[in-house]
């Protein structure tokens, strides 16, 4: 081999004809490319070199002379065995069998003499070396492996070989399990199968499958790896292991086998071979990276989806004995972390093993019954119960959400809610439910210091503490269930102490100073949602079964010690409005909750909120901002109280209605208010019982009439008959003229200019046209028309006759409301305004808000900066923009309440063109932010429709919302990154990370509303005809397409979403494209004949539905696409580095698309053949393998990687793998830690999942189960599809003021 030409190979090597001339160029360009003095130049010239080598037919020999020659310098021995890995890696499959042969006998040459004056990254590169051969020959060509690696291992008795096999083991373990390696996924079955027989002792392997047919011979005697490997470990661990360096780093080299192992091992041989003791014993050794390395090989074992019962006896039982937990115990104690002095060793440990125990703790969950008798597992309840209450809420959220489990076990629940420490754990998840968050930025409160440390952001920070909140209420709500009366009595007990003692410690509140998240504020507040989650355990506990007279007798004494409680606490008085305000949601939560039955309390709650009406101190701005808050919510709870307790307001009603109108008559009441108190009066009518159809439906429409009447006003149809009208209406027109004659557009700072007298009434009118608009009261009895009721129930019913026709007087003036309101955002339509002025109507119109982790300040620093700049010209803007916000979104949430009624709305077969008019013909002058909630009116335009109306409806909806999200998605895509080539400092700055944090949110809203149209796992909407009895619950009409399919099978629906889709591909934001890559692969066999769907089927893709089949011509078309575009967008992004994360996701649509459509196509060919450094004959056989019957998605992905690997702009190992440390991620020299760079990097999976809001909602078996999902497209969750949407805005989101 060494001898053959260079077959015709061009450039500075091929000219170099012998042997020792290229090993002396070799050696010369190796000094010039690593010596510093070298002239750039000349170092490129000698890299070609060095690169041109590798092209020779000699350049294995050469590899191997030089890195078998001992007396080399060590990076010139490297350099040759870069050699023979280039050979192994990229021709192998070109050479012959005794080429091949050649390659094997070097590396096994090289193995066998590696010594300890080796440095270690060349040892390393010839393990590496030893696995590429065995990836590509074992079990074919080379089947004494196993022989040669056992000869190694006992070659002598230093640890030297023993490390070099454990790192060959590691490594053939992980690429045949874990990897992504094309030549891997060719051989996977016999790789795997080998790897299985080599490491499993044969006895072992014999009993496990005694009808296993027998295969090539390929073990070395019958004990088998894991039984050597562990011997290892134990002969370390008695060998002096904390003083002996080679022996410690030999037990760590082992165990890291092991955690690779132990996932995919047989059980019956980890236990056969004494893994689990032998693992548990190097946790006790004082040698930390053992510890460190034992732990994570625990964790790995027990991350385990499942064992049988056997397996969980011997395997996972052992855990839970006296012995273990003591050492635990022991472990935990060591493991504790200063706050103000963080041992990060020890942190990254403490977390990890609290996985660990939360992986054990879930066994008990899942197989409690498998647990023998004889087993006393309070031992190891009681450590669960130390180590979750660490002062790091990180480690201590995942035994948390273990407990959640625990208790909610039908038979481990009450066991564990009668033992000792229960008390403490009620103590603790009490004590913890106060909003850490709010906490003070120089608080030196442990928690709260170890919180900052743990996390990034501010949005992270309150993800994670809102699982924490949830997981503790969990935990109240089960413990109520379980100890009910002793549980209600400590809580109620202890938050009576606190209300009473509330300012005991602190100074009386001054609302000069006043503070929203004062200690007595987070106190009540803290109190407060440890009662509410109290409530929801009683609930459960009064329904649950049937009760014995004994506890009947219970729960009336329990509602009288309520009623007492409630009624004491309506006696307390407090000054503080946010307090007074959380008082107030107690009361009613009490009041329709576990008094329900106890109308009186509730008619106290609702005299205290009728007769209580706080006055603005408007000279103290927080303090008044409470005030109003506090006014808000009395209004929110009243309508809560009616929806919740109709009846028994309906025996009172005469009074509560007299009592309004007296209080309406008074002229006191501003618009808000006084339709918030009509509201009330409407919902006790429409929702109580005890009331005829007839009567309902009369007073209803007293209510209801004078709301139409308004829209029959023929002067409101001529005003809104022109976009001129619109603006005299709202008042634009005297603040065009306004803002013109003051020339505003030459004032750069706004907020410094003070309105004059004409000014501040502009403003005045403008706010006090906004109420005369019929908006709000619509808004508002329509929402208490549909808000949360069932359909053909009684108040639904009531609501299709109530406005059966009102929508057609209704709507068209609504959508022109709606139309105009957009149009407003154009600047062409601001025609009094001066062509020059126009470019301020953006300015003008833009939100402001305040967004966490970005904007500067707190968030009350920027109330303040608003409100402070009230009677400025920013405020005059703030008030313009704010009626036009106004009349959008109002418009929004209208329409959103209109659908919910069904036909009354979907039956205007006129409606979708003009409604689409409305919806999009000037959405691209809204914000990113703006659009944001028309996606969401959407969305439910589309869910909420009639199966039967889908076909007049959708299309015009869905069709111009893609082509218009497209063009303005894109467009702000493209302006982004040509900001990113200019730099930006200060304010200007911080506005482009909020409008780019926007614009990743809305194009995240975008294509998540993509993957809830196509998703499989949809659950379709009934028609209202399908069954009156129950339409809810009724079978999807089997008549019509899903809506995956009708949107697949409209070309007038398919070809925009897919056309953004495909530029979404390229979208710089990993989530998105993530999402739209998943919808992608969803889709791709929808536009292939069923015959070969199947076939991919059978090979774990999924299949089309055959009921309702694409139209070939509309299939073609769209396969072309595919082919095409979206081909094109995936290779393009699989070539930029910012997408080296979705490497595997962008490979796996590629090889869907090259397995489905080139039986059908040359397009998918030719794209890849017409790519620059792509062999036909490669693409050839990348088709033809990945489009075999059988071949795993997995080894498909593989093989398009492997073709496109020159292609790809950063590899995923040249970014820098993950190891599996403790840590997550390994640092390179001068990188920042943990402590001084991104946290998310050191962070597991599990603790990843923490920081994501509603993480274990759908908690799996292992770990936390992730947000729950829907399948295939996109993983909606369906629940959120129901919820009724918040369409006014996003000022929840954003906090945004005007």
């Amino acid at each position: 081999m060494a001898t053959n030409s260079a077959n015709g190979t061009a450039g500075p090597a091929a000219a170099v004809t012998g042997g020792d001339l290229v090993l002396s160029r070799i050696h010369e360009a190796l000094k010039v490319v690593h010596s510093p003095l070298s002239p750039n130049q000349a170092r490129q010239e000698a890299q070609a070199f060095l690169e041109e080598v590798k092209t020779l037919s000699e350049a294995p020999s050469h590899g191997f002379n030089l890195a078998f020659n001992k007396p080399q310098e060590p990076i010139v021995r490297h350099y040759g065995l870069s050699l023979l890995e280039h050979a192994v890696k990229h021709k192998w499959q070109e050479y012959g069998s005794e080429h091949r042969e050649y390659l094997r006998a070097w590396v096994l040459q090289l193995a066998e003499t590696i010594s300890a004056d080796d440095p270690s990254y060349l040892r390393n590169k010839i393990a590496q070396l030893w696995v590429e051969v065995a990836k590509r020959a074992w079990v074919s060509s080379w089947m004494d492996m196993d022989h040669l690696l056992v000869r190694l291992w006992r070659a002598s008795d230093s640890p030297l070989h023993k490390q070099f096999v454990l790192q060959i083991l590691e490594a053939l373990s992980d690429e045949i399990f874990n990897g992504d390696d094309a030549v891997v996924a060719l051989r996977e079955g016999a790789l795997s199968k080998a790897c299985v027989e080599i490491f499993t002792p044969a006895d072992v392997l014999a009993e496990a499958f005694p009808n296993r047919q027998a295969g090539p011979e390929v073990r070395c005697e019958g004990e088998g790896w894991l039984n050597r490997v562990t011997q290892l470990i134990s002969e370390s661990l008695s060998g002096g292991i904390d003083q002996d360096h080679d022996v410690r780093a030999c037990a760590v080299k082992a165990l890291n086998v092991l955690n690779s192992v132990v996932p995919w091992a047989i059980p019956k041989a980890l236990n056969a071979v004494g893994c689990r003791p032998v693992m548990c014993s190097c946790l006790a050794t004082p040698s930390v990276p053992v510890q460190k390395a034992a732990l994570e090989a625990l964790h790995s074992l027990y991350n385990r989806s499942s064992f049988t019962e056997e397996e969980f006896v011997d395997l996972v039982v052992p855990m839970y004995s006296e012995a273990m937990v003591d050492l635990f115990r022991r472990l935990f104690g060591w493991l504790e972390v200063d706050a103000q002095d963080i041992d990060d060793d020890k942190y990254q440990f403490a977390k990890k093993f609290s996985e660990m125990l939360c992986c054990l703790g879930n066994y008990l969950d899942r197989k409690f019954a498998a647990i023998p008798p004889q087993t006393n597992i309070q031992g190891f309840l009681d450590l669960l119960m130390q180590v979750v209450q660490s002062q790091s809420l990180v480690v201590s959220i995942p035994i948390l959400l273990t407990w959640t489990r625990l208790l909610s076990h039908r038979a481990l629940g009450p066991a564990a809610a009668n033992m000792p420490f229960i008390s403490r754990l009620l103590e603790l998840c009490s004590a913890r439910l106060i909003r850490y968050e709010s906490f003070p930025e120089d608080s030196d409160d442990p928690v709260y210091t170890l919180l900052i440390e743990d996390t990034d952001t501010i949005p992270e920070r309150h993800a994670f503490l809102g699982n924490y909140r949830r997981y503790c209420c969990s935990v109240i709500e089960n413990i109520v269930h379980l100890k009910m009366s002793d549980a209600v009595d400590h809580i109620l007990g202890r938050a009576q102490s606190a209300l009473n003692t509330l300012y005991d410690s602190e100074i009386p509140l001054n609302p000069a100073n006043y503070s929203k998240t004062s200690w007595p504020v987070l106190t009540v507040d803290a109190h407060a949602t440890v009662i509410e989650a109290a409530l929801k355990g009683y609930d459960k506990w009064r329904t649950s079964g049937n009760r014995s007279s004994e506890e009947k007798q219970q729960a009336v004494a329990v509602e009288e010690f309520f009623e007492k409680w409630c009624g004491q606490l309506l006696e307390m008085k407090f000054e503080d409005p946010l307090i007074r305000k959380r008082i107030l949601q107690l009361l009613v939560t009490f009041s329709t909750k576990a008094l329900d039955s106890k109308p009186a309390i509730m008619l106290r709650v609702l005299e205290h909120i009728l007769m209580t009406w706080p006055a603005l101190q408007p000279e103290h701005r927080l303090f008044n901002d409470a005030i109003r808050d506090l006014q808000t919510e009395s209004m929110v709870e009243l309508q809560r109280l009616a929806s919740k307790m109709p009846d028994p307001l309906l025996d009172v009603y005469d009074q509560l209605e007299a009592k309004v109108q007296e209080m309406i008559a008074s002229g006191t009441l501003d618009e808000k208010r006084q339709v918030a108190y009509q509201s009330f009066l409407f919902i006790i009518i429409h929702r109580a019982t005890r009331i005829d159809p007839a009567t309902r439906l009369t007073r209803l429409r007293a209510f209801v009439e004078p709301v139409k009447n308004q829209w029959k006003d023929d002067s409101l149809k001529q005003t809104l008959a022109s976009y001129e009208g619109f603006c005299e209406l709202l008042g634009l027109d005297k603040a065009q003229k306004y803002l013109a004659e003051r020339g505003v557009h030459t004032i750069a700072d706004w907020g410094s200019t003070e309105l004059d007298a004409e000014g501040l009434a502009l403003q005045a009118e403008l706010e006090r046209r906004q109420s005369a608009l019929p908006l709000r009261v619509t808004k508002s009895f329509l929402t208490y028309s549909v808000e949360r009721i069932e359909k053909n129930s009684l108040p639904y019913q009531a609501s299709c006759t109530l406005w059966q026709d009102g929508f057609q007087l209704i709507l068209p003036e609504l959508l022109q409301f709606l139309s105009y309101a957009h149009a407003s955002h154009n600047p062409a339509n601001w025609s009094l305004l001066p062509g020059e002025m126009r470019s301020v109507v953006s300015r003008l119109l833009s939100d402001r808000f305040w967004q966490a982790g970005i904007s500067e300040g707190s968030k009350d620093d920027f109330y303040a900066r608003v409100l402070g700049k009230k009677n400025t010209l920013e405020g005059l803007a703030s008030t313009v923009r704010g009626a036009v916000r106004f009349v959008r979104e109002t418009c929004y949430a209208i329409i959103y309440c209109m659908t919910r009624l069904d036909m009354q709305f979907y039956g205007f077969l006129e409606l979708p063109g003009p409604l689409a008019n409305a919806l999009f013909a000037d959405s691209v002058y809204l914000s990113s932010h703006q659009v944001i909630s028309l996606l969401t009116l959407v969305r439910y335009l589309v869910d909420n429709c009639p199966v039967e109306l889908r076909n007049h409806f959708i299309p015009p909806i869905l069709a111009t919302c893609f082509e218009q999200m497209d063009a303005k998605i894109s467009s702000e895509w493209d302006r982004l990154g040509q900001r990113e080539t200019v730099r930006a400092a200060g304010d200007e700055l911080t506005e482009e990370m909020k409008a780019e944090s926007i614009l990743r949110q809305l194009t995240y809203s975008a294509v998540l509303m993509v993957a809830d149209v196509l998703d499989p796992a949809r659950l379709e909407t009934a028609s209202p005809t399908a069954s009156p009895d129950n339409p809810d619950t009724a079978e999807p009409d089997t008549r019509y397409p899903p809506l995956r399919k009708f949107c697949l099978m409209n070309p007038a629906i398919a070809v925009p979403l897919l056309v953004f889709c495909s530029h979404a591909i390229r979208m710089h934001d990993g989530r998105c494209c993530g999402v739209v890559l998943r919808v992608f692969r969803s889709i791709v066999p929808e536009f292939s004949p069923s015959d070969l769907s199947k076939t991919m089927k059978d090979s774990g893709h999924t299949a089309p539905l055959e009921e309702f089949p694409i139209p070939e011509e509309t299939a073609r078309e769209i396969r072309e696409f595919i082919s095409t575009e979206v081909l094109k967008a995936a290779i393009s992004s699989l070539h930029d580095p910012y997408f080296v994360d979705s490497q595997r996701d962008l490979g796996a649509l590629i090889a869907h698309i090259l397995a489905y459509y080139s039986p059908l196509t040359p397009t998918p060919r030719n794209i890849l053949v017409s790519l620059p450094n792509i062999k036909p004959e490669d693409v050839d056989r990348t088709i033809q393998l990945v489009s075999q019957p059988g071949m795993h998605s997995r080894q498909q992905r593989a093989l398009v990687l492997e073709l496109l690997e020159d292609l790809k702009g950063v590899s995923i190992s040249e970014m820098g793998k993950l190891t599996k440390s403790l840590g997550g991620a390994a640092h390179a020299p001068g990188s920042s830690s943990s402590r001084g760079g991104s946290k998310k990097a050191t962070r597991s999976k599990m603790a990843q999942e923490f920081m994501t809001p509603n993480a274990g909602a759908s908690a799996g078996t292992t770990g936390t189960g992730g947000t729950a999902a829907g399948g295939g497209a996109g993983g909606v969750d369906p629940k959120v599809r129901n919820k009724t949407p918040d369409l006014e805005g996003m000022a929840g989101m954003f906090n945004e003021a005007g």
